[in-house]
């Protein structure tokens, strides 16, 4: 309810991974940073949402992509590796 786009905004971030599962800043180990505009906030993708992705590359034509969690770039500057892993250890 805080940011009543954010449906849409995740829909709008899903057409983008789905062109470029490789979006993002590389984090290792499959992990990728993804920057997603809140358009209610009205402050583009450097004041937006962060969202952690983690890809799987199956075979040549597949990759699996996970959304492993989103938080607000104004409520939180950056995640720990520590944080990434426990991530990871629950999917």
């Amino acid at each position: 309810k805080k940011y009543r786009s954010i449906p849409e905004d995740l829909i709008e971030l899903r057409t983008r991974l789905l062109d470029n599962p490789f979006e993002g800043v590389d984090l290792g180990m499959g992990v990728r940073k993804v920057r997603m505009s809140i358009k209610s906030k009205g402050k583009g993708k450097s004041g937006g949402a962060r969202v952690i992705t983690y890809s799987l590359i199956v075979d040549d034509k597949d990759i699996n992509l996970t959304l492993l969690t989103i938080y607000d770039k104004s409520e939180r500057s950056t995640i720990s590796d520590k944080e990434i892993k426990d991530l990871l250890n629950n999917i």
